[in-house]
């Protein structure tokens, strides 16, 4: 249910270059100017800095650079049905409380944002640096009651979308490097890992997180991650606004999992990933099991499985597996 914050927020945003009077507030939610400036001051201690002028009110000079649950909730154009959202200080890692709250009998679908993680990962058990407080770390939640060959290009059709956002919300189009990774000029800015639950024939649970870089502060990652990681921030030269982006990101993925559900995104699957696949017709190197296996990218087949074309002219399917670009001979 709105608060008043909700309220205030939502036309200082709408009047964000000019000014909104307190007499106008106080009218709008019902209650005294004394009582307009008293939550004026709990979003102030909260990260807003505000500028009040007699006679003309109030205007939004910058909001907090971490998340902002209110903030988040003010900037979504469309709140699905039944959708909640959690919003923790810190925790061990956002799948891992998603799949908590849905063993706990939370309804679905929700997300989990974090502004800190102390045991992200990526595939492979791997650790996600998350210690900057100014990035994206996040975890939808879903309970789909599908068959689970249906959900193999899923996390595939998931990072299509966050390029689609991406493109849209900076002005500059990334790359995703199969099965799912987030590059701008070759480098990570983001990973996504998609986790399920299955009983007997369909998937009762199914979470997917990602983790984007949008506004690290420099030096604040390990040397030989530092060269090969970059930011939002970094691409585009200026802070992101953190809390816009997760709503956007909200919006996005609630919008192609439900395409993705109806069988809606076999439409344009095929061109998107054309568009955005970093790895199409270049020579690369690919470890499966302790097996290293070279060969120049050709595509994907219809269940998301990776293409290889190796020396001999022999085309290999790969359903997983740790993908490197290799230098053209």
């Amino acid at each position: 249910m709105p608060t008043a914050e909700h309220t205030i927020l939502r036309e200082l945003i709408a009047q964000e270059t000019g000014w909104v009077s307190g007499s106008a507030l106080a009218r709008k939610l019902g209650v005294s100017r004394v009582a307009v400036w008293q939550h004026m001051e709990k979003m102030r201690a909260a990260g807003f800095a505000f500028e009040a002028q007699r006679a003309r009110g109030y205007r939004l000079v910058s909001r907090p650079a971490t998340l902002h649950a209110t903030l988040i909730e003010t900037q979504l154009k469309v709140t699905p049905r039944n959708f909640s959202m959690v919003l923790l200080d810190l925790v061990d890692s956002t799948n891992d409380e998603a799949a908590r709250q849905l063993a706990a009998g939370r309804p679905a679908p929700f997300v989990v944002l974090a502004r800190r993680q102390t045991s992200g990962r990526g595939r492979f058990g791997r650790t996600w640096h998350s210690e900057s407080a100014e990035n994206l770390y996040a975890s939808f939640a879903f309970r789909p009651r599908v068959a689970p060959d249906r959900m193999q290009t899923f996390t595939l059709w998931m990072g299509l979308n966050v390029c689609e956002l991406l493109t849209r919300f900076i002005g500059i189009s990334p790359g995703i490097k199969w099965p799912n990774d987030i590059l701008f000029e070759g480098r990570k800015a983001g990973g996504m890992l998609t986790e399920a639950r299955v009983d007997a024939d369909q998937i009762r649970d199914l979470i997917f997180g990602i983790g984007l870089n949008v506004n690290s502060p420099a030096g604040t990652l390990p040397p030989d991650l530092a060269r090969r990681a970059i930011s939002l921030s970094d691409v585009t030269g200026a802070p992101v606004d953190l809390n816009r982006l997760a709503a956007a990101m909200i919006g996005r993925v609630q919008l192609a999992y439900q395409k993705f559900t109806d069988g809606e995104h076999l439409k344009n699957f095929a061109d998107l990933w054309h568009r955005y696949d970093v790895l199409r017709n270049r020579p690369v190197a690919l470890l499966e099991g302790g097996r290293r296996h070279q060969g120049i990218v050709t595509g994907l087949d219809d269940e998301g499985a990776l293409l290889l074309r190796d020396e001999d002219g022999h085309t290999q399917r790969f359903r997983a597996g740790e993908v490197t670009l290799e230098k053209a001979s």
